[in-house]
Formats: C-alpha cells, structure tokens, sequence
C-alpha cells in the first residue's frame, strides 16, 4: 500500500541536467496479474461519476486519467481558498505539502543510508511524493509556512556588451529565534520550495547547451549558521559567478536532504534541511539568485530585461514539542517580509 503505481512514468532514465519529474503522485489505480497476464478491474480503479447521467450515476477510472483529476481538483481548492494567488504558487504548495509515503522509501531509499543520490533517484520516480490538502491549507501549532511572491530581473546589459547576471534577493524569515533557541537540540525541518516558469526556447539542443532550452534560471540558499549576512552575501554573489562560467558548485551544504546539485534541475526546487532548532535559530536569511539562461545567451533576441516572477515557500516543521510556533509568530504574518535587492 502506497508504493508508485505501475502506471506511473518516471524520469529515472533520462541525463542528468534535466529535470526531475514527476513533480508529485496521486492515486492511479493497481494492475492485477493472472495467466494471461497483467490486466486492470474496477476493484483496483477510482470511481467517478459518468459522463452520461442518465444512463448510469458512476464508472471507473485509472491512471494518469485518474491522476489527473485529482491534481487539478486540488490545485482548484488551492484556488478557491486563496483567489490571489499566482499559478506558481498554487504549483509550489501542492509540492510543498508532499511527503513520500513509507513504501516509497523502501522501494528506493536503501537500508542503513540516505546519501543525497538515493533522494535523487526517488524524486525520478515518485517526485516529492503524495501531497495533502490540509497540510497545504494550514498551518499546525508546531510547524508554520511563509509564501512569498516577488520577482527578480535575471540579467542586465550594459551599453553593446554581452549580458550579464543582475539581481538576487535576500529575504529575512521571520522566524520565533528566541523560541528555537529555547529548544536547543531538539530536533527541527526547513523545507524550502522555489517555483517559477521559464520560456522555453525550442530550438535548444540541450540544458548545458549555449543555445539553452529554459530562458533563465533561478537558485536559492539559506544563510549558515555562524555566517555573517555580509558573508552570506559574498558566498552567494561567488556561487552565481561560478555557475555563470559553467562551473557546477556544491559546498558545504550538510543536512540538507537533495543539495545543490541535486535540488536545481527544472523550474521546481524543494529541499528539506533537518538539524537542532539551536542551529535553525541562526538561519534566519534566505537568498534568491539567478542562473544562466538563453534570455542571457542569446542577446539579439532581445529577451535579457524581461522580469523573473517566482514563488517561494520556506516552512519550519518540529514535531514532539510543546512550544506553539505559530503563535510565536501571528504578531509577525500580518508585516511585509522585507526583502533586498
């Protein structure tokens, strides 16, 4: 119960650069087995209403038909209880609320170690995993998300020149600092999911290719503890030089479950941090910052001055503890997230 549906299609097979997918799962029906081989049965398929009423109520469906539905009936409620919200948003929320099941990570996450290739290899197959509604909707008293809706300009260009990478953001998470601090080694989650859309470029031969299918692309980090914002500001100004000249960076990035390398594949970054709530505490700054893209490589098409909107998610999640975060924060939901440029 719970495993990925043999109807599900997956990304296990394809190079490296490209992106992970499926984004996420839902329920698809089961196959069953007998001599003549595999075969479906309304037992192991969903019921829906038929589309002729008055000649039956109900029929059954299966698959990605099946799957289908069920993403967009929650991307409606998504919609319907928060009107103003982008397309990016409501994306980044349904993946943002997934959590694989326990059959999953047995299938793919093997006995004794949890290496970030092993987590690589089970979003290809079963994306972030099922998503669930209520976690989408609210906010318990141990755990609390931030969404944050902005938008960037990923390059510039200065007189005749080439193109240049331009903006990044640094966002201040208004998180209870005093209330991790108290907790000290409990244990705690960061989940950080980064959603935006890309044009495609058709003529692209590749996503390292100069001719690049995605116009731009947009990375995040979080501020390590111990760093200064000054620091943090240098690292991440380093970092994005460095994927400017196509040198992939991974550092330093323990507890993190993806990493670097891992999580930006895509238009879609979710990564979840586990460490003390000690640590947490110190975390408080996180940063937006753009990648290369043809918008950059290909000037005479005019697109480098185009804006970037994306969505970002940052949650904290601590479980077993008495301490009612949300409340620690309500007073602080109601102010802007003051964000830098």
């Amino acid at each position: 119960f719970g495993a990925l549906s043999p109807f599900s299609t997956t990304s296990a097979t394809w190079d490296d650069d490209w992106p992970m997918k499926p984004d996420v799962v839902f329920e698809g029906g089961n196959v069953a087995r007998d001599a003549a081989g595999s075969l479906t049965t309304a037992s192991l398929s969903l019921l829906t209403t038929y589309h002729l009423p008055e000649s039956r109520a109900f029929t059954t469906i299966n698959a990605t038909s099946a799957a289908t539905a069920l993403a967009t009936r929650m991307a409606a409620q998504l919609k319907g209880a928060y009107p103003r919200l982008r397309p990016e948003s409501i994306r980044a929320l349904v993946v943002h609320s997934a959590n694989w099941t326990p059959a999953m990570q047995r299938m793919y996450l093997p006995r004794g170690g949890q290496s970030k290739k092993a987590f690589v290899q089970l979003i290809r197959h079963c994306g972030y995993g099922v998503p669930d509604i209520d976690r989408a909707l609210w906010s318990a008293s141990n755990s609390l998300a931030m969404v944050v809706e902005e938008q960037l300009q990923p390059f510039k260009r200065i007189g005749s020149g080439d193109p240049s990478l331009h903006e990044m953001q640094l966002h201040e998470l208004p998180w209870p600092k005093q209330e991790l601090e108290q907790l000290g080694e409990q244990a705690v989650e960061m989940r950080v999911t980064l959603s935006y859309y890309i044009e495609p470029n058709p003529s692209a031969r590749g996503p390292r290719s100069a001719y690049r299918y995605q116009s731009h692309g947009l990375r995040f980090d979080v501020k390590r503890a111990g760093e200064s914002v000054r620091e943090f500001r240098a690292r991440i100004n380093r970092t994005a030089r460095d994927e400017e000249d196509d040198r992939r960076v991974a550092g330093a990035d323990d507890g993190w479950l993806i990493g670097k390398i891992g999580r930006h594949r895509g238009s879609l970054h979710s990564d979840v941090w586990q460490g003390t709530a000690a640590d947490l505490a110190s975390r408080g700054v996180l940063a937006v910052y753009p990648t290369l893209g043809w918008w950059k490589t290909r000037a005479g098409l005019k697109r480098w001055d185009r804006p970037a909107p994306y969505s970002l998610i940052v949650s904290i999640h601590a479980p077993d503890v008495a301490v009612d975060l949300y409340a620690a924060i309500a007073s602080q939901i109601a102010v802007r997230i003051e964000t830098e440029t």
